[in-house]
C-alpha cells in the first residue's frame, strides 16, 4: 500500500511535531514575562517570535539527523533575515537557547539528540537549510513551523504543520494543536462520534487537557489523533492515537463553518453571503492558522472556506497537512471550481480557481462549487 511505503516518515513526522508543539509551550508560557526581543516584525507585518524560528531550526536538524541531510529538502516559511539584523541580538540568542533545549529533550519522544550543544553558526544553518522551493519532482518537506502566529502571541489557537510531498503529490501530513483540546465536548460547537470519543476519555484520562496531533497517510482511509505528552511522560508509540473522521451533517443549516480570524488576506462579506446562498444558520467558528483543518477532520465543523483578497497568493504549506488529513478522515478539499489543489508548482498553489473550499463531505461541497459559481460575476472580489 501507499500509505505502508511512508510509514516510517510518517512517525518521525509525528515524533518531530511532538517535540515542536511541546517547544511552543515553553515559549508561549514564557512570552508574556520577557522583553519585546521576543517578537519582531517581518517585512510582511506578521510577527514572528522565538517558537517560529526555534521550530523551523529543530524540525529541521531531527529531520536531517533522521534521514541524511543529503537527502531532506524542506520547503519553509522562515528565514534568518529576521535575526541577522542589528537589532535581533536578544531574539537569535533566545533562539540558541530554546533549539538546544528542546533537541535536549528530543529522546523523550524517541528521537536523537545532538552530542554537544549547537552553536549558533549550527542554529542559523539548520534554519538556512529550509530554502527549497519544492516544484513538481523529487521529495520535499513542506514545514509551517507556527502556522497562526497571531493566535499564537495571543494565547489562541495556533498549530505546527508538516507535510511531505513527493513528485508534487502530498503523501503525508502532521498537524499539531497545542490549545485544541483533545477533548472534544470541550468545544463550544456541536460534534459527532460521542460514544467514540468517550471511550477515549476512560482510556486516556490524563489526557483530556489541551493539546493533540493529527496525522495522515495518503491513500490510507485513516485519519489519526493522539495527545500531547504531558509532564515527564515519554512518548510510547502510537501514543494512545485513535481514528478520526469527519461529521456525516449534510444539512447547511446544521453545519459549521470554519472562517480565519484575520480579514487581511480574506474576504469575509464574500464567505458570509456564501454561507448565506446555501442556508448556512450557524455562527461561524473563526479560528486562527490550520487548526480549521483539524475541526473537519475530527467532525468538530463541516465547511472551511477562503476566499483570498486580490493580489494575495496561498502558499503550500499553510495548506498541505490539513489536506491530506481531511481527505484522509472522509473529507473533500478542492478549489473553488472544484478542482484538487495543486501542490507541484513550488511554494504557491498555482493556478488556484478563486479560494479553496473543504468540506465534511461531498453533499455539502457540492452545493458550495454551486453557489459560488452563481454568485461570483457579482461580487466584489
Amino acid at each position: 500500500m501507499e500509505a505502508e511505503k511512508y510509514a516510517k516518515e510518517l512517525e518521525v513526522a509525528v515524533r518531530v511535531v511532538h517535540v515542536a508543539c511541546a517547544l511552543c509551550g515553553r515559549v508561549q508560557e514564557r512570552l508574556f514575562s520577557v522583553n519585546d526581543d521576543h517578537v519582531m516584525s517581518k517585512d510582511d507585518d506578521s510577527p514572528v517570535t522565538v517558537a517560529d524560528l526555534s521550530v523551523q531550526a529543530t524540525i529541521s536538524w531531527l529531520l536531517s539527523e533522521t534521514f541524511g541531510s543529503q537527502n531532506v529538502s524542506i520547503v519553509a516559511e522562515e528565514d534568518t533575515e529576521i535575526i541577522s539584523k542589528d537589532d535581533s541580538a536578544g531574539l537569535l540568542a533566545a533562539v540558541v537557547a530554546t533549539v538546544n533545549e528542546s533537541l535536549a529533550s528530543a529522546p523523550k519522544y524517541g528521537l536523537q539528540s545532538p552530542e554537544t550543544t549547537l552553536e549558533t553558526a549550527e542554529v542559523l544553518k539548520a534554519i538556512r537549510r529550509c530554502s527549497s522551493t519544492g516544484g513538481p519532482s523529487g521529495r520535499h518537506w513542506v514545514l509551517d513551523p507556527v502556522d497562526g502566529t497571531v493566535g499564537f502571541v495571543r494565547g489562541d489557537q495556533y498549530a505546527v504543520a508538516l507535510a511531505m510531498v513527493e513528485d508534487g503529490k502530498v503523501v503525508l501530513g502532521v498537524l499539531g494543536c497545542p490549545n485544541y483540546p483533545v477533548k472534544t465536548e470541550s468545544l463550544d460547537y456541536h460534534y459527532q462520534n460521542h460514544e467514540t470519543k468517550s471511550n477515549l476519555a476512560s482510556a486516556i484520562p490524563e489526557a483530556w487537557g489541551k493539546g493533540c496531533v493529527l496525522y495522515a497517510s495518503k491513500g490510507s482511509g485513516k485519519a489519526w489523533l493522539q495527545p500531547l505528552i504531558a509532564g515527564d511522560n515519554i512518548l510510547e508509540w502510537p501514543n494512545y492515537a485513535q481514528l478520526i473522521q469527519v461529521s456525516s451533517i449534510d444539512d447547511p443549516a446544521l453545519a459549521t463553518l470554519c472562517e480565519p480570524v484575520e480579514k487581511a488576506n480574506s474576504n469575509h462579506s464574500f464567505t458570509a453571503g456564501l454561507a448565506q446562498s446555501v442556508g448556512l444558520r450557524k455562527q461561524p467558528m473563526r479560528v486562527h492558522s490550520m487548526v480549521k483543518y483539524a475541526a473537519i477532520a475530527r467532525g468538530d465543523a463541516e465547511i472551511f472556506m477562503k476566499f483570498a483578497r486580490s493580489g494575495y497568493k496561498e502558499k503550500i504549506w499553510d495548506h498541505a497537512a490539513g489536506v491530506v488529513i481531511v481527505e484522509e478522515a472522509g473529507g473533500v478539499v478542492s478549489d473553488a471550481g472544484g478542482r484538487l489543489l495543486d501542490f507541484s508548482k513550488g511554494i504557491y498553489l498555482e493556478g488556484l480557481d478563486r479560494g479553496i473550499i473543504a468540506c465534511s463531505g461531498l453533499t455539502l461541497h457540492d452545493k458550495l462549487i454551486a453557489a459560488v459559481y452563481a454568485s461570483w460575476d457579482s461580487s466584489n472580489l
